[in-house]
């Protein structure tokens, strides 16, 4: 913690985008953020922050381990990997939601015998079925979860649905929703502490400006 500047983690690709566009109305000079090259940490000039660009499951590690203090990472990825901080705001943008996925016509629930879902957030999935009462078996899937139906894999999907296109395009419908996502904005504890006055002026700032 010896580094006196504020981290922000941010989610590489939209939602770094859509930050950085946040930081940008706040009056902050976002250029070299605009102009990263394959930079990976990056300053805001003429102010104590420091940007550190991640993937989503990163973010949360940075910041749990206080190496960043701040962190932005969709709901996603704090559902499916939880972690030690506090989460302070929805910031509205990447909005989606977790979805269970059928073949078009099929329903999930009919019949007896235990399902089977294809996914890429067991967490998220073993929860919302425990929820239910329900055992099912969960395939952990890393690319296309949206072939697992297809091939005979999975009896359903539980993936991020954000307009339904993909799902279409290969004869799969929307079921059931899950629980909606959106960006949030993270921030370690100890942080929280050690530098609270500065971190609370920039969450003031972003929350202002959403």
């Amino acid at each position: 913690m010896e580094n006196r500047k504020v981290r922000i983690a941010l989610t590489k690709g939209r939602i770094e985008n859509k930050a950085v566009d946040l930081l940008e109305k706040i009056g902050y000079d976002v250029s070299e953020l605009r102009d990263k090259g394959r930079r990976l940490i990056l300053n805001v000039p003429g102010e104590d922050i420091e940007v550190v660009l991640a993937k989503a499951a990163d973010v949360i590690t940075y910041v749990e381990h206080g190496v960043c203090d701040i962190g932005v990472v969709g709901k996603d990825t704090i559902m499916e990997h939880g972690g030690k901080f506090f989460e302070i705001s929805d910031l509205g943008f990447g909005r989606c939601k977790f979805a269970l996925a059928v073949k078009k016509g099929h329903n999930f629930y009919d019949g007896y015998g235990v399902k089977t879902v294809a996914t890429k957030y067991p967490e998220v999935t073993r929860r919302f079925f425990e929820a239910k009462g329900m055992d099912v078996d969960i395939v952990k899937i890393e690319g296309s979860v949206e072939l697992a139906p297809l091939v005979g894999l999975a009896d359903g999907i539980v993936d991020i649905v954000e307009t339904g296109t993909t799902l279409k395009e290969n004869g799969l419908e929307v079921s059931e929703d899950v629980a909606p996502i959106s960006a949030r904005l993270i921030v370690n504890t100890v942080s929280m502490k050690l530098k609270q006055e500065r971190i609370e002026e920039i969450v003031r700032l972003i929350e202002e400006n959403l």
